[in-house]
């Protein structure tokens, strides 16, 4: 037994109509249910579930319209806070994920070390050799800009969907604010950051079977891209000016000025150096330098302060805590 915690998996179903069954099957025993959750998929996979499945674990949950994965996956985390269920584990339903990993996802929330965790495939570097270059580059860029906008300077795989959350987090996530689509994974590490939760990555290999990915990184970055900005610009405003006010929140809005200012500056002298022929004169070179250079070093301040704002207590530990003295 993982513990005397219920534990729910949350399967996402849309056109895994080929795979489903052996997921369901593969499932360990000390899972207490199995919302398989039917998206409106073209391939029937909730019928299919209730006419091919016995296992009594297993519920079908529908939706009346195609949410795409995020809006699944929060679906399955409603019906399972609904039941009561304690820890909430998301696998996908194309037999990628590997059932018997689900003690280690569950053993740091259970443990009050994270309030989440999700996989990463890039630990073992002989096992990410079988995934394919571009997939690798993808991951590695889009793996970047999550840290910029989630503040998870730790974390890697931002796309990785096996993943595991306490039920007092979910409880509390905006779940009509995140994102619907592919961009899902990385808007719930924005919004679990807003919330200040631990978040942890687990080890797990690649697996490449006949799966074919929905997920076309090449036709999505340019629109992750400015996602990541916008969420970017919305946790330093939550963290650094609404919530609290630190050296960082000066030392951010310095830099970018000094940087501008330099640049501007520079650009335009340079400018009307190359229109006149005449060369710009050092000081006027030195002016435009040292604010780039001073707002370099204020930008990094801001950075180093941010990777050391990683969230380290429990969200769940805390909320509980709170709960309880409230009782008192």
């Amino acid at each position: 037994m993982i513990s005397n915690q219920k534990i729910a998996i949350v399967i996402p179903c849309y056109k895994v109509k080929n795979h489903i069954l052996k997921v369901i099957s593969d499932m360990i025993s000390d899972v207490d249910k199995i919302y398989v959750v039917d998206d409106c998929c073209p391939e029937g996979s909730g019928d299919f579930v209730i006419a091919n499945c016995i296992d009594p674990r297993v519920i079908v949950v529908r939706c009346g319209e195609n949410q795409g994965v995020g809006g699944a996956v929060m679906t399955g985390y409603s019906a399972a806070i609904k039941d009561g269920m304690d820890i909430i584990v998301k696998v996908d339903g194309d037999g990628q994920m590997d059932p018997t990993l689900i003690p280690a996802f569950v053993a740091p929330i259970l443990n009050g070390e994270a309030d989440y965790t999700k996989g990463n495939r890039f630990f073992d570097l002989e096992e990410i050799r079988q995934m394919p270059k571009v997939r690798l580059f993808g991951n590695a860029a889009l793996s970047f800009m999550t840290k910029l906008s989630s503040g998870y300077w730790d974390l890697f795989d931002p796309t990785n969907g096996f993943t595991a959350i306490h039920r007092d987090v979910a409880k509390h996530l905006p779940m009509k604010k995140i994102s619907r689509r592919y961009f899902f994974e990385t808007d719930m590490l924005f919004r679990l950051n807003t919330l200040r939760a631990v978040v942890v990555d687990i080890p797990m290999d690649a697996k490449y079977a006949d799966e074919v990915s929905n997920l076309k990184i090449s036709k999505v970055i340019g629109e992750f891209f400015f996602k990541h900005l916008r969420n970017m610009g919305k946790r330093i405003f939550y963290n650094y000016y609404l919530r609290d006010m630190s050296l960082a929140s000066i030392e951010l809005p310095i830099g970018l000025l000094m940087i501008t200012l330099g640049g501007v500056f520079g650009i335009s002298h340079w400018i009307s150096s190359m229109q006149s022929g005449v060369a710009t004169s050092a000081g006027t070179v030195m002016l435009s330098a040292l604010p780039l250079i001073l707002g370099t070093q204020f930008i990094l301040a801001f950075i180093g302060h941010d990777v050391q704002s990683i969230p380290k207590r429990p969200f769940h530990l805390q909320n509980r805590n709170f709960s309880n003295n409230i009782k008192r």
